[in-house]
Formats: structure tokens, C-alpha cells, sequence
């Protein structure tokens, strides 16, 4: 078929355009075929980020219990099984006020009617959790453990935080299958930007990718690394000041990439930092303290650890502060 002159010119002009478009188009969460949650014999929806949770805590449990079968560990088996537990309890309760208390104060006074559970603060399956709360809430189970089994706290919380960044990194991917916590919007050219839903139409950073990367892959391995292949477990406090002021530079530097909650954007915009990044300040100054104090001081023996007279796995007699 011919094509006249004018015709022809018309179709070649416009084809840069329209195949612009297509290479430029960014990419749709909803056509991953994403869901929250697995389906369990049609009873109930397991969803993605309870599991998260779940598989975070069991792998720092399984971490602690390999971790305490080298020589000089601070505490036993049974301590690890009692901070699962009150861990768990921690991660929860502290994750959910902290959400509370530094995110939504109106969770406190904010009812459901004609649910099952009305109170807001309680429904945590409407979403809603602080790592700041969880972390508070982790140490105050550690400082509990420590004083009634006399351990020495410092130490127990070095060997818990290694394996907090896969709990991180868990989280953040179950935050990007349920379509959660979107980045800023991104340069349209950006080969990943992505549209989520409840977002708009402009392409946004997929921030919650990049926090699985920084806060959980990367900072898992950083941990890992010391614990297992330097002497770092000898020197009280530089693991978990190593946790600290890594997983405080990785969310300051990533919240310039994810978008602030709704509630809290005048917020960011008048202090010219989101909320996360104020709380991470003084968490940073924390973990630069410890990284610091366990450099300065002498590593000491764990292979001499006097432990508590009457029971010789309950752990050092004199704790390590």
C-alpha cells in the first residue's frame, strides 16, 4: 500500500513520540500480580507482613542459639527462649505505642463502631508500626532478662542485634507486596519508578526496596560479618553500637527517598525532616557512643567468664556494663 508524501512525514514525526512513551512508561505495582497474603484452606489471609514479623523474631532466635554455643557467650539457652518470648512482646506492644505516641496520637481516642474491636490503638491489623517503638520495647525485655538472670545487658544486646536487619529487611519487602509506604515521586526516566495504588499517577521511588537493601541485606551482613568472622563479640557494646549508627544512617539518608505520612507531611515540610529522620538522630549519637566506648576498651576474655555459683549456664557473675 503507498503511503502519499504528507501522510508518511505525519507517521515518521509521531513515532518518536509514541515510542518514547512506551520505553518511558513506568511500571505498575498493580500489574505484578502482588497480593497481601496467603490464603489458608479459604479460613483466613495470612498476610505478608505478620509473617515478616514472625520470621524476623524466629531468625534472631535461631542467630541467638547458634551464636551462644561459642565459647564466652553471656547468657543460656533458657534466656534466649525467654526473650523470644517477652521479645515478642516488645516488638508488638512497643511497635504499636511507639507508632502511637510518635506517629497517630489519635489512635489513643479513636473508635471502630459496630466492630469487634472498636478501640483504634488495638487494631493492629489496619497497619501502623514504629521501629523506634520496637526497639524500646526489645530493650526494656532485654534489661528485664539481664537483672533477674544477672547478665550483663550490654552483651546480651549484641548478640540480639545481629540479627534484627533480617526482621528490617523482611518487613520492608512485605511493606512492597502490600502496595505500603511508596517513596517520593521519582524522574519519570527512572528505569524502576513505579505507580502504587492510592498513590496518584506520578511514578514514585519504590523506598521500601531500598530500605530492604540498606537497613536489612546490607546491615545483615555488616552484623553477621563481625559476629562471626572478627573478635568483635569480645568488646562489650560494639556490635549494637554498629546496628545503631548503621541503621540510623541508612534510614536518615532513605526517608530523603520515601514519602512522609500523610499526617505527618506539614510536619516534614516545616522542620525540613520527617519524623524518622529526628528519631534517628539520637539514635545515631547512641550507636557512634558504643562503637567508640567498645573500641577504646580492652576486649575481654570470655573464655575466663566466672558464671553464677548453683547454676553454670545462667550466665557471667559480674555483668558487663
Amino acid at each position: 500500500m503507498d503511503l502519499s508524501p504528507a501522510l508518511a512525514a505525519t507517521i515518521f514525526a509521531a513515532a518518536p513520540e509514541t515510542i518514547g512513551a512506551s520505553i518511558g512508561e513506568p511500571i505498575r505495582w498493580v500489574d505484578l500480580g502482588l497480593r497481601e497474603g496467603i490464603d489458608v484452606f479459604g479460613l483466613f489471609t495470612l498476610r505478608y507482613y505478620s509473617l515478616a514479623y514472625l520470621l524476623g523474631i524466629f531468625f534472631a532466635y535461631w542467630h541467638a542459639l547458634k551464636a551462644i554455643k561459642q565459647p564466652g557467650a553471656p547468657m543460656a539457652q533458657r534466656h534466649v527462649d525467654d526473650l523470644l518470648f517477652y521479645g515478642m512482646l516488645g516488638v508488638i506492644l512497643g511497635g504499636r505505642l511507639g507508632y502511637a505516641i510518635f506517629y497517630q496520637p489519635e489512635l489513643f481516642t479513636t473508635f471502630t463502631p459496630d466492630t469487634f474491636v472498636s478501640w483504634n490503638l488495638l487494631r493492629l491489623w489496619d497497619g501502623g508500626m514504629s521501629f523506634h517503638g520496637g526497639l524500646m520495647g526489645v530493650l526494656l525485655a532485654i534489661v528485664f532478662i539481664a537483672r533477674r538472670g544477672n547478665l550483663s545487658f550490654l552483651r546480651v544486646c549484641d548478640y540480639i542485634a545481629v540479627g534484627v536487619p533480617m526482621g528490617m529487611l523482611l518487613g520492608r519487602l512485605a511493606n512492597f507486596v502490600n502496595g505500603e509506604l511508596w517513596g517520593r515521586v521519582a524522574d519519570p526516566s527512572l528505569p524502576w519508578a513505579m505507580v502504587f495504588p492510592g498513590a496518584g499517577n506520578d511514578p514514585r521511588h519504590p523506598s521500601q526496596l531500598y530500605q530492604a537493601a540498606s537497613e536489612g541485606l546490607i546491615l545483615l551482613l555488616v552484623m553477621l560479618a563481625l559476629f562471626w568472622l572478627t573478635k568483635a563479640r569480645w568488646r562489650p557494646g560494639l556490635l549494637v553500637g554498629t546496628f545503631a549508627t548503621g541503621m540510623a544512617l541508612s534510614r536518615f539518608v532513605m526517608e530523603f527517598f520515601r514519602q512522609p505520612d500523610a499526617q505527618l507531611t506539614e510536619f516534614a515540610q516545616e522542620t525540613g525532616l520527617s519524623m524518622g529522620q529526628w528519631l534517628t538522630i539520637p539514635l545515631f549519637i547512641v550507636g557512634v557512643f558504643f562503637v567508640i566506648r567498645g573500641l577504646q576498651k580492652p576486649p575481654i576474655d570470655g573464655l575466663q567468664t566466672k558464671l553464677p555459683k548453683g547454676d553454670p549456664k545462667a550466665g557471667p557473675a559480674n555483668p558487663v556494663l
